[in-house]
């Protein structure tokens, strides 16, 4: 073993600097050990563990606390479930919280990161989320296609999956070594993608694209699975899903090999305190810096308002995206806040259906 390699293994996985060479023939973000990392020019996973374990623990106590929720944040799921059905398969985006949307694209109906139960961790450990999903699991109409960012468990929510209908027919995408975990469980269709690798179904084309961020389940498979954002395109509208991410030099290139966009659907929450969480999530100001550099001609912030996962206000997000949005020329239309549970038409950028 070259002397390289074997300071490579000895190190954390986010610690792992840039001019450490890549598994031979593999991209970038192929390590030689069989780890993923994140593309050129990505903020480093930097935080001494003092700093992490003080964090962790401020969390372990306010991550549970109540959280004083505005009037019309959410919407009761029986309107929810009205409001999806007037629009009689449209093309339309509903949010559920955090990062799960219901996209009705192309006669498909898909769902992202389906966090839909109480807890984001293993178990009943964890943050409990503050604002119940949009439509609960038991109720959600049939998926087609089910887009998987990464393995946290914010995103990926075993509980959810156990109570969703028709596994044998639903389509899993995934990042890659992801898959199993689906496979395991009951899911027949799936699909792993690696960065700017894409697949289609019927008049859905999918594309995994890549984003600075990190993955880990449990304490011994930290970057064993990768992490990825999406395209999805269909027959006039392109959508951007972001998962989770912080700011990189990766955006531009995504706007200039994939874009323009006619949605960014970009995490604007879980960005404090920054000497953590600058390598995982963006601010809200970044969030929109994001969607200007892919071509996205409209953003919707996810990734706030549901679960304590950080330290920012919990309701402070959207104000600055808004904000943000406005001093970087985003028409008001063009920035939405949705309600949970809220579901809008998609039009193509010519305005049609």
């Amino acid at each position: 073993m070259v002397p390289m390699l074997q300071k490579l293994r000895r190190k954390t996985a986010r610690r792992i600097p840039e001019h450490y060479p890549c598994a031979a023939g593999r991209p970038f973000h192929h390590l030689p050990n069989g780890l993923f990392r994140n593309p050129p020019g990505s903020p480093a996973r930097d935080a001494d563990m003092r700093t992490l374990l003080r964090f962790l623990t401020r969390m372990a106590r306010t991550g549970r606390m109540p959280v004083e929720v505005p009037p019309g944040h959410a919407i009761p799921e029986p309107a929810a479930l009205a409001a999806l059905r007037a629009m009689n398969g449209a093309d339309s985006l509903t949010w559920l919280g955090h990062a799960s949307f219901l996209i009705r694209l192309a006669g498909k109906t898909i769902i992202t990161d389906p966090y839909l139960t109480d807890y984001a961790g293993p178990s009943r450990f964890g943050p409990r989320r503050y604002v119940p999903s949009g439509i609960g699991a038991r109720n959600l109409p049939p998926i087609d296609l089910l887009l998987i960012s990464h393995n946290h468990y914010d995103h990926l929510d075993e509980r959810a999956l156990k109570l969703l209908a028709n596994k044998d027919r639903i389509q899993v995408v995934a990042p890659l070594r992801l898959g199993d975990f689906f496979r395991r469980r009951g899911f027949g269709n799936v699909v792993e993608l690696d960065w700017e690798q894409q697949a289609q179904f019927g008049g859905v084309t999918v594309t995994a694209l890549p984003v600075v961020h990190w993955s880990r389940r449990n304490t011994r498979d930290t970057n064993r699975t990768l992490w990825t954002g999406f395209g999805v395109r269909s027959d006039g509208l392109h959508l951007f899903f972001g998962g989770d991410s912080a700011y990189g030099k990766v955006f531009r290139q995504i706007g200039e090999r994939h874009g323009p966009f006619d949605m960014g659907l970009i995490g604007i929450g879980g960005y404090a305190p920054r000497v953590i969480m600058h390598a995982s999530h963006a601010t809200p100001e970044e969030a929109v810096q994001i969607g200007r550099d892919i071509g996205a001609r409209r953003l919707v912030g996810m990734h706030w308002g549901t679960v304590t996962l950080t330290e920012e206000p919990p309701f402070e997000p959207p104000v600055r995206f808004l904000a943000a949005g406005r001093a970087h020329g985003y028409a008001e239309d063009n920035l939405w806040i949705m309600k949970i549970g809220e579901t809008r038409r998609l039009l193509r950028a010519d305005g049609g259906n």
